[in-house]
């Protein structure tokens, strides 16, 4: 696939993403009156359902990353040549951005903000190494066996991860830069953003050498 058009695939379904999550936390903050495990439930199950078509529908273009952290572990991996990791990085990033500001529009809310929402501290770090290293892990464990699965299993493991992490499960350093210009339910600080990012990446790294340990393990004792 062309260069051109795989970034396209990744600015795009890194937008609508984007605009998916952030879109359906105002709406969802909005008719729960309130009660926040609505609004997060509500946030969780659109973000679940607008996932899988994205990576379903795009993948074969692209690969269906949308995400910094995937692309650079399909690089370490040998999946995604390394020419291509800072164009795709780029075209996530800008993406997510574009992203939030149609969610803005949507919701006639002002396209330019900062996020109030503070989401710091030693818990919300592991909470995102953990919420990473388990999206990677997923991904790596069923992309030389069952790719086909990927699409449902990455959007099922999101979805728990909302409820199972203290942070939510962000585990995408372009959502976390994107998501620090919205001042809405699915914000954060712009000061927490090179917290979580560092913690995305070191649970990153770390399910790659988990998945590497164990695919090598599975190839040499197939018993």
């Amino acid at each position: 696939m062309s260069l051109s058009r795989a970034l396209g695939a990744e600015a795009l379904g890194t937008a609508l993403l984007l605009a998916i999550v952030v879109g359906s936390g105002i709406m969802g903050e909005t008719l729960a009156g309130g009660n926040v495990a609505v609004a997060l439930l509500a946030n969780s199950l659109a973000t679940v359902g607008g996932l899988y078509v994205l990576i379903a529908m795009l993948g074969p273009v692209s690969g269906g990353h949308f995400n910094p952290a995937v692309s650079l572990v399909m690089a370490l991996d040998g999946a995604l040549p390394w020419r291509r990791l800072l164009p795709y990085g780029l075209a996530q990033g800008l993406g997510g951005i574009v992203g939030v500001w149609l969610a803005h529009l949507m919701f006639a809310r002002p396209v330019f903000e900062l996020s109030a929402r503070a989401r710091g501290g030693l818990a919300q770090g592991i909470a995102e190494a953990t919420a990473t290293f388990g999206l990677i892990f997923t991904i790596l464990m069923l992309a030389r066996s069952r790719p086909q699965l990927i699409p449902a299993a990455v959007a099922a493991y999101i979805g728990a991860a909302y409820w199972f992490t203290a942070s939510t499960s962000f585990a995408n350093p372009a959502v976390t830069v994107a998501r620090a210009l919205t001042d809405s339910f699915a914000g954060i600080a712009p000061g927490d953003v090179p917290a979580f990012i560092a913690a995305q990446l070191v649970g990153a790294i770390l399910a790659m050498l988990m998945a590497r340990w164990l695919r090598t393990a599975a190839v040499s004792d197939p018993s």
